[in-house]
């Protein structure tokens, strides 16, 4: 891999599940992923598509994307552990994130934790703006519990009713649940 990385942010279908799957178990807990059907199931989504990050036709990482017109949402991101403190993975969410004027929304662990504090600000040094509004991710697979998390935003803080909107829209479209039911069970 050259020193100065210049990668190619493509579009990703069928052709790159096996390869966004493999790094999706690599990089995130089973409790913040979906199953290898469900997510295979989200390629059918038209708002839902993998954003792929390759140099010299290997892949360095992906975001899992969704774009519901009033804002996109970035479900997943990961670069491949040979591939990291390049700078890859900033170049990639800035490249992403300005290719259109949309708002961006990602979920973030809150932080409690160090690598949850080191996640924020990269996400910071990105451009991002930690939302302090009480949010949690619902179940990815059966027999687990939602996940106490924090919205960030791009290219600024969410008011009271974008946040609204978009945990609604989240809920919905990227989670199938009813916010009503989900918020007041």
């Amino acid at each position: 891999m050259k020193k100065d990385t210049e990668f190619l942010i493509k579009t990703g279908g069928r052709e790159s599940f096996e390869a966004v799957f493999s790094l999706m178990e690599q990089a995130f807990p089973q409790s913040e992923r979906r199953t290898r059907q469900g997510q295979a199931a989200l390629l059918e989504k038209d708002v839902y598509s993998y954003r792929i990050l390759e140099e010299d036709g290997q892949f360095l990482g992906f975001l899992g994307v969704w774009d519901f017109g009033e804002f996109r949402f970035c479900e997943h991101f990961a670069v491949n552990e040979n591939a990291r403190g390049k700078g890859i993975g900033t170049k990639a969410l800035l490249r992403w994130a300005g290719e259109s004027e949309t708002p961006v929304v990602l979920e973030v662990e809150p932080p409690e934790t160090a690598i949850a504090q080191r996640r924020i600000g990269f996400y910071q040094r990105a451009g991002f703006t930690l939302n302090s509004f009480s949010y949690w991710q619902p179940a990815m697979q059966p027999g687990q519990e939602p996940i106490p998390l924090l919205l960030m935003s791009w290219p600024g803080a969410l008011s009271k009713e974008a946040f609204r909107r978009c945990r609604d829209c989240l809920l919905r479209e990227v989670y199938g649940v009813s916010p009503e039911e989900f918020l007041h069970p």
